[in-house]
């Protein structure tokens, strides 16, 4: 199976815009997790902990979860240039 990219040609690594989305909305990874888990995303908060350390990247089904959650687009979580703005 094939590694998931950006157009920049990384992995999709988000950890910190999650972590600047959690933060934004009060909530702990496990809070987080809690609620993806509601809307039937099969996460943990290890799993988030490893996301947000990009130890981990996201599949395409919690990527779809964690932009609905937060009411985000796709290109906002994955788009580095944003970050590197900030």
């Amino acid at each position: 199976m094939p590694k998931l990219r950006t157009p920049s040609g990384k992995k999709n690594l988000i950890g910190k815009k999650l972590i600047q989305l959690r933060r934004l909305h009060h909530l702990s990874q496990r809070d987080l997790a809690h609620k993806l888990q509601l809307i039937g995303c099969d996460i943990d908060k290890n799993v988030i902990t490893r996301i947000e350390t990009n130890k981990r990247y996201v599949t395409d089904l919690e990527l779809k979860a964690i932009s609905q959650f937060f009411h985000v687009s796709y290109k906002f979580l994955l788009d580095e240039e944003e970050e590197e703005n900030e």
